[in-house]
């Protein structure tokens, strides 16, 4: 299973199955979360041999229209990605703050980089 679909399976449970990679269609029912890989650490071996093991920088965002569903869910997600057991993976930063008034949604960016098989 890639780590794509394990992030998946992961945060699914938190909002009734509302994860999408990149960006939630239009009208999908909040809270959701979206997330997108942006680089990693490249592995690479001096005996030209494939690495067991892949890195990925993943920004998680979750969305909602009370600011305090998403810091809960945030607070969640933090802790899922700690205590995974089909990766190993830490926060980056601290939670960002986002909102979108004209959508009328509250926010919270998080990054982590995650190690898992390949």
């Amino acid at each position: 299973m890639s780590v794509e679909a394990k992030i998946f399976t992961l945060l699914s449970p938190l909002v009734d199955g509302r994860v999408f990679p990149g960006f939630a269609p239009d009208g999908t029912e909040r809270p959701y979360i979206t997330w997108q890989q942006f680089g990693g650490h490249v592995i690479t071996l001096v005996a030209k041999e494939v690495p067991e093991k892949q890195n990925g920088f993943f920004q998680v965002n979750v969305w909602s229209g009370l600011s305090d569903e998403v810091d809960s869910l945030a607070l969640q997600i933090e802790a899922a990605f700690i205590t995974a057991a089909d990766f190993s993976a830490k926060p980056m930063v601290a939670p960002v703050s986002q909102n979108e008034p004209d959508l009328g949604l509250y926010g919270k960016r998080m990054e982590f980089t995650v190690w898992s098989d390949r």
